[in-house]
């Protein structure tokens, strides 16, 4: 009988051993306080995880990435920020090489007649600007500091991330340094407007992680310490956050900053059209089957879009008292991509494209399939 019962314990216990090992193993800027809904302020998930890489507990991620996010100062003609003390507007930013650049967003910086750089360790340096992109509201600035004393940190993959992993935002919400904030990924993809060019910044990065004014130009980070974005906007009526938080995304940055501490500048690929997604009552009044695809309203006299013979909304049909704008061609697809709506054509520019580089439009016209290419040009700065 005792051996039975033993038997029966070290039966239990190896099944329960078993099953513990086998479940361990499975928008408003920050600059423009009376603005409404789009507040510029401005875990990681891999099953397999690469061998050279560690996840990090939160204090380990805060430990490893702290001395490379720094605190801006930026002060300007006009007192124009929720985030300004001491006389000027703060944000945040974080180191990006060895030679002493920092990244941070456009709209922190911006005309500002002196910028100050302070490090964790107390150290402040003057800070001068390389280079900086609206459209995108990215800028890189550079502090002459030693480069032992500097941390860069390196940008992730942010084409890997998925919803619902574990992130964390480091920066200076309301000048308070050194404050990091925790959440998860709520949405990728996203379309945010841009405050300065007028155009959309496309695949930006929401999530809940809290962002505030001050905020603005700080990383959002990986479990790996990989910055997978730039804090850049929160979605707010009152200027604070409200559990929505916006980040340009790292691939975003890595395709731009180099372009910028080399030439000061970075050219956007541009189409030159304005168009409509197709919802259910517009797909109905064309006839189409799906309501899916864009199409075009306006073309931009001498764009690429006008030079290939895209052609805009040209017609109008009233249907159930209401006016729909009909006739221009409509686009399904970019470089044998799918478009379901304008932002997958944004999305796929902003990754795969640079100007000067063709790509190949297929289009609905006059209830006839076809394809054109177009030759991407510069993007106007308005």
């Amino acid at each position: 009988m005792m051996n039975k019962a033993l038997l029966s314990v070290i039966l239990i216990v190896s099944i329960s051993v078993i099953l513990t090992s086998l479940s361990l193993n499975q928008f408003f800027y920050d600059d423009s306080p009376q603005q409404e809904n789009i507040v510029y302020a401005v875990t990681e998930h891999n099953d397999q995880q690469e061998p050279s890489k560690k996840l990090l507990s939160l204090v380990e991620l805060f430990e490893k990435v702290e001395s490379g996010v720094v605190s801006i100062s930026a002060q300007r003609p006009t007192m124009d920020s929720i985030a300004f003390f001491g006389g000027a507007a703060v944000g945040s930013g974080f180191v990006y090489d060895d030679q002493g650049h920092i990244i941070t967003n456009n709209h922190v910086i911006k005309n500002a007649e002196k910028i100050t750089v302070t490090f964790t360790d107390g150290f402040s340096y003057n800070a001068e600007v390389i280079g900086a992109d609206d459209s995108a509201d990215l800028a890189i600035i550079k502090v002459d500091r030693e480069k032992s004393k500097l941390n860069p940190l390196p940008l992730g993959d942010s084409s890997d991330i998925l919803v619902g992993q574990q992130v964390a935002a480091i920066g200076n919400p309301f000048g308070l340094s050194g404050s990091m904030t925790a959440g998860i990924i709520s949405q990728i993809g996203r379309l945010l407007p841009s405050e300065d060019s007028g155009f959309s910044i496309p695949d930006v990065i929401q999530t809940d992680a809290a962002i505030n004014p001050g905020n603005s130009g700080g990383p959002l980070l990986n479990m790996y310490g990989e910055v997978i974005g730039i804090n850049t906007a929160i979605f707010s009526s009152i200027g604070e956050f409200t559990g929505v938080g916006f980040a340009v995304p790292s691939n975003t940055a890595t395709k731009i900053i180099p372009s910028l501490i080399k030439n000061g500048e970075y050219h956007h690929p541009w189409i030159g059209i304005s168009g409509r997604d197709i919802d259910p009552d517009l797909a109905k009044v064309l006839g189409l089957d799906d309501a899916k695809g864009v199409m075009i309203v306006t073309v931009v006299t001498d764009s690429p879009a006008d030079k290939a013979d895209l052609r805009g909304s040209s017609q109008s049909k009233t249907v159930d008292e209401i006016e729909y704008i009909i006739g221009g061609d409509i686009i399904v697809s970019i470089d044998g991509n799918e478009v379901r709506k304008i932002d997958d054509i944004l999305i796929h520019l902003q990754r795969e494209k640079s100007v000067g580089e063709e790509i190949e439009l297929s289009i609905i016209r006059d209830g006839t399939e076809t394809t054109l290419n177009v030759t991407l040009g510069e993007r106007p700065s308005s």
